[in-house]
């Protein structure tokens, strides 16, 4: 795909596209596999039983650090058989700390690009999670001017998708969404009709994992951010 000329919608991810996110988690992520030290399972059993929980919880709480804190104490729970001492559940509460408390790192290039491409096209951002901490992180960022919408969203489904289509009146074929996880960013929106961009991020979220079909004309995939510059 050349250089286009006609403008078009681009609708961002944030998480993993704009800015760092999951390398965070995981950090927080080995730091509590660190202090569980259990004494029959290794890391990898109890990493899966943690995904196992995360994946139950974002069903019935959402997303981001309150999530994962609630996942990390629901996993000592479970392996220790007994809920946590004071002490235990204070220092588990002390791992996540960084992720409240950290400065946004964006990805290398996004301003400057998002400058850019705001001359000649419509941004709008569609992230999901928690309202209040997704607004932090945005607010954080100072990206906010360059979108002419930002939605935060529970969940990024074919019917989220169509939901915005409807909203902004958007017509599909000249509308991108732009995100690292194929599984929220890239097969709903081609689902709703929508044209799809996949910036891969080599520490997205294994939950965020799913197949997508490469030979589909309408997924362009990209090896930085810096490269939508080549194309929109």
């Amino acid at each position: 795909m050349s250089r286009t000329t006609t403008p078009q919608v681009l609708i961002f991810d944030a998480d993993d596209t704009l800015w760092e996110n999951n390398v965070l988690f995981e950090r927080v992520i080995e730091d509590f596999l660190d202090w569980l030290d259990h004494p029959t399972m290794d890391r990898h059993q109890i990493r899966g039983v943690l995904d196992d929980i995360e994946t139950a919880n974002a069903v019935t709480h959402g997303y981001g650090s309150k999530m994962l804190l609630r996942s990390l104490h629901d996993c000592f729970t479970r392996l220790r058989d007994r809920p946590a001492t004071t002490t235990e559940h204070a220092r588990i509460n002390q791992l996540a700390t960084a992720l409240i408390d950290h400065q946004v790192d964006l990805i290398p290039g996004v301003a400057d690009t998002l400058t850019d491409l705001g001359d000649r096209h419509a941004l709008l951002l569609l992230t999901k999670g928690d309202v209040e901490e997704q607004r932090r992180k945005l607010d954080a960022s100072q990206l906010a001017h360059h979108f002419r919408d930002v939605h935060i969203v529970t969940e990024k489904d074919v019917a989220t998708y169509r939901d915005i289509i409807a909203r902004h009146g958007l017509r599909p074929s000249t509308t991108w969404m732009i995100g690292n996880s194929p599984k929220s960013d890239i097969v709903p929106a081609r689902a709703a009709g929508l044209n799809a961009v996949f910036i891969p991020n080599d520490n997205t979220w294994i939950l965020e994992h799913a197949v997508f079909d490469e030979s589909d004309n309408q997924v362009l995939a990209l090896r930085a951010f810096t490269d939508l510059l080549d194309h929109f």
